[in-house]
């Protein structure tokens, strides 16, 4: 684990890194040097994110493996095509990042792509990975851009009337990331603080008030807590330098990319604890029904045969551990 760290001289070199990723199969969707725009605090709006009666933001039912085809008209274009086309992150250290050493995406979600390819092509290298930034996962899936999207994706009630989700492969919650000791959570520390959340993200959903936290008693009137401004910019690793450059004060994110960002700078660190419960699954255009199932399908064998574990173990175990894959709900 820590031989994976030594090569990454923090944020720094990723960043670093992040810029070198020009060749190979990297395709990236759009220009990420758009400014930051800061928002004042403003009154929260509570939409209404359930889109059918038996959906739960932290149990949001998928397509079972067992019933339906698992080769229809999606796989069977993916399968012509030679290759998958799958939306990633390239700076979530980890997760899913451009590995300097060796030029090649790798992480906890990339393991799983390469599952999935060596499923449906044959071939866990047959795989183009497009970089795709927070607030246009669900863009890039409703126009075709990518086949599916494979990036530390929340599953919400919300978001699956917009695209279709796989089944659970990991649970996350959103939490603070700070260095300031008067800082102490998602509470009223915050107050007077500028915090950054990606646009697009969940923690964004939960600052505006369109999202509950969990326990329901945390959820208040004001979802920001006083705080006076916050910076959205589109990607999540963004929020970090802006920390370290004294721009934001917090960063609000999900546990499992605040850990490993912890992981890369010693002079951040959590606070308090998460505040809801966000389960990742791999996100699919709506109505592409047969390749659902066949990434469930592929998800049910990796976790059964140890595959998942094993990733868990390689990439995630010291920063997160005592976890263990969530169970599936099938409609």
């Amino acid at each position: 684990m820590r031989a994976h760290r030594h090569g990454w001289g923090g944020v720094a070199g990723m960043a670093l890194a992040c810029t070198l990723a020009v060749a190979g199969t990297l395709v990236p969707l759009r220009d990420d040097t758009a400014p930051v725009q800061a928002r004042s605090s403003g009154p929260a709006v509570r939409a209404d994110y359930a889109s059918a009666a038996d959906c739960t933001d932290s149990r949001v039912p998928s397509l079972s493996p067992t019933s339906g085809s698992l080769d229809g008209p999606t796989v069977a274009a993916i399968k012509k095509r030679g290759r998958l086309r799958v939306g990633v992150d390239q700076n979530s250290y980890l997760w899913g990042f451009r590995d300097p050493a060796t030029g090649q995406f790798a992480g906890f979600d990339i393991d799983l792509v390469k599952a999935v390819a060596k499923d449906i092509l044959g071939n866990e290298n047959a795989v183009q990975y497009l970089t795709v930034p927070t607030n246009k996962r669900i863009e890039k899936i409703q126009d075709g851009d990518v086949d599916m999207v494979v990036r530390t994706m929340t599953i919400s009630c919300k978001r699956a009337q917009d695209v279709a989700f796989s089944a659970p492969y990991f649970s996350a919650g959103q939490q603070i990331l700070s260095a300031e000791p008067d800082i102490t959570g998602y509470n009223d520390s915050l107050k007077g603080k500028t915090v950054c959340t990606a646009s697009g993200s969940t923690g964004e959903d939960v600052l505006n008030g369109d999202m509950p936290t969990s326990p329901a008693p945390l959820a208040q009137p004001d979802p920001r807590h006083g705080a006076k401004a916050v910076l959205t910019p589109a990607n999540q690793l963004d929020c970090l330098v802006l920390l370290q450059l004294h721009q934001a004060d917090a960063v609000f994110t999900d546990n499992a990319l605040a850990a490993d960002q912890a992981a890369q700078d010693p002079t951040v660190s959590l606070k308090g604890g998460p505040v809801t419960v966000e389960p990742y699954g791999v996100a699919m255009k709506l109505g592409d029904d047969d390749l659902v199932r066949r990434v469930n399908k592929v998800l049910a064998a990796y976790i059964a045969d140890g595959r998942w574990a094993a990733a868990y173990h390689k990439w995630l175990v010291s920063e997160l551990p005592n976890m263990a894959p969530p169970s599936p709900l099938y409609k």
